[in-house]
């Protein structure tokens, strides 16, 4: 017997068109002003953090940065629907997400500046690392939410992911796992199009990434991605499903990624300009203002303040990354295991050595036989 309501529907889930104006749901409510405001702000600090990261990535203070330009929407809606008990399970592409949760924009990007693996207290913010490889955190998502069940928590886990994770094995086992144990997790997907530069038709036929959820037992939505007043709702009912009890939920927001993989990605290779073009006027940021200026909610001041909220936020992230950390190789050594083995003794003395030698080599250049500076 099929389970119709878990289905998703033919056609995602939208409170707000294109246009700005409302779109009446018979099952979803739009969210109110005071709520939009708020993620309207987001939205305007999230397009600052992607363009700021994409600046610093081309100043040389950022080794890579995945841009979520035109996927805002889904950012901040991640964040909003979360309590302060619950977590977030994000990808490499959901830095925005993670600021918006309460992370300091220059700890977020440290990972992507190739210190650290996560630049923040995971605890104190309730954000898992950000995973680079495709899935793996959705495991890690359900395996942290069935402990909160066992030990009888108030927790639900959103666990984050794009259209091209959703091939991996992972994710099937992460899905059956949170089906089949009544995990209370949401699992996220950021439909944007490509996995890369692989179209979302070579990575399934079927109807929609919404409608595997039914073969694992458990409900799949569709939403509009770039509707963030849809987001909220849709996403919002499916964390409340999970809090009281009723099991995982699959999302899946149909969004765009406008901007390339990564700095390292040429995306005109394997997309039309076109394509990309038809996709701006499905703004998320200036779909929502024109419906908060069209209802009065927003106005010159309020736009002006969080204009400057922005600003602050990229001045902080520039004034970080332009300062050179000061790194110890050791480290690279000194926090693999609680007591270093002799094997990675042995290797820190190698690479100690060359460091010297090479120390010593650049100071030999740096002066003539005769004592003089070259």
């Amino acid at each position: 017997m099929l389970h119709t309501d878990m289905l998703p529907r033919d056609t995602a889930v939208q409170l707000i068109d294109a246009g700005g104006q409302p779109v009446a749901d018979e099952h979803y409510a739009l969210p109110d002003g005071d709520t939009l405001l708020a993620a309207y702000r987001g939205l305007v600090q999230g397009r600052r953090i992607n363009d700021q990261a994409g600046a610093l990535v081309r100043q040389g203070r950022l080794a890579v940065y995945p841009s979520s330009h035109g996927q805002e929407a889904c950012q901040i809606a991640a964040a909003m629907v979360l309590g302060g008990t619950d977590w977030l399970f994000p990808t490499y592409r959901d830095s925005v997400a993670v600021i918006a949760r309460g992370v300091e924009p220059a700890d977020a990007m440290v990972l992507l500046k190739g210190d650290w693996h996560s630049g923040y207290d995971v605890r104190a913010h309730r954000v898992a690392p950000q995973a680079t490889p495709l899935a793996t955190q959705l495991l890690h998502a359900v395996g942290f939410a069935q402990a909160a069940k066992h030990r009888g928590e108030d927790t639900v886990v959103l666990a984050l992911c794009g259209d091209g994770a959703t091939s991996e094995g992972d994710f099937h086992e992460a899905m059956n796992f949170a089906a089949v144990f009544q995990v209370p997790v949401v699992f996220f997907v950021q439909n944007n199009g490509f996995a890369i530069s692989v179209p979302l038709s070579r990575q399934t036929a079927a109807p929609s990434l919404a409608h595997k959820a039914v073969g694992y037992g458990m409900p799949g939505q569709r939403v509009d991605g770039n509707d963030v007043a849809a987001v909220l709702a849709v996403l919002g009912e499916a964390v409340d499903r999970a809090r009281t009890g009723g099991g995982p939920s699959l999302i899946e927001a149909h969004t765009y990624r406008m901007q390339a993989h990564t700095n390292a990605d040429d995306d005109t290779r394997y997309r039309e300009r076109d394509e990309v073009q038809a996709w701006i006027a499905r703004d998320p940021l200036l779909r929502l203002r024109t419906h908060l200026t069209d209802t009065g909610a927003l106005d010159a001041d309020a736009e002006e303040r969080f204009a400057a909220g922005a600003e602050e936020i990229a001045a902080a992230m520039r004034t970080a990354l332009n300062t050179d950390a000061d790194l110890d190789p050791e480290d690279l050594f000194r926090f693999v295991t609680a007591t270093r083995s002799p094997q990675l003794d042995e290797q820190w003395h190698l690479l100690r050595d060359e460091i010297e030698r090479s120390r010593l080599a650049d100071a030999g250049a740096g002066t003539t036989s005769d004592g003089g500076h070259r």
